[in-house]
């Protein structure tokens, strides 16, 4: 017997125990292994598909994140928008009533004008008038000093009077 060639015999019972380890890992433990793997695949396809679906989940969220931004941002644009618009009306309001407050108080002092300058110009004629009437009597009575002097001065009236 050489090293290189083995015998019959050895063969033999070579070929019979590897058909008795076939048989056995065909009939137990292939099963075993192939489910294990089936297993494996499964838990890692689930897995795979878990993370699939946490990635789609994070960029709704991320989405709605934003879109939920965007909206606060408009709101606020929008209640900025109404503030000024409320603050302009109000200045516009202030405004028009100081507007109208002034109107007021200038007609108001204007009348006062008109009222104290007819008061004056009334005060001025009614010291004019008295002025007048003294410097009249002053004058008649320098005039009318003698009693032919009122009797010419009646007579001078009473043919003016039946002249008119």
């Amino acid at each position: 017997m050489s090293l290189i060639t083995p015998g019959f015999g050895l063969l033999f019972w070579m070929t019979i125990v590897f058909l008795v380890v076939l048989f056995v890992l065909w009939k137990w433990g292939f099963p075993v292994i192939v489910k294990m793997e089936l297993d494996r695949k499964d838990y890692i396809d689930s897995s795979l598909k878990k993370a699939h679906e946490a990635n789609e989940r994070l960029a709704n969220i991320q989405k709605e994140g934003e879109s939920i931004l965007q909206e606060a941002r408009e709101k606020q644009a929008q209640i900025l928008k109404e503030a000024a618009e409320t603050r302009d009306a109000i200045v516009e309001k202030a405004q028009e009533k100081a507007r109208v407050e002034g109107a007021r108080l200038l007609d108001d002092a204007k009348a006062a004008i008109e009222q104290e300058k007819k008061a004056a110009i009334a005060d001025i004629r009614k010291q004019v008038a008295t002025l007048s009437v003294e410097i009249a009597e002053k004058v008649l009575r320098q005039n009318l000093q003698g009693d032919q002097a009122q009797m010419d001065l009646i007579n001078r009236m009473l043919d003016d009077v039946s002249a008119n």
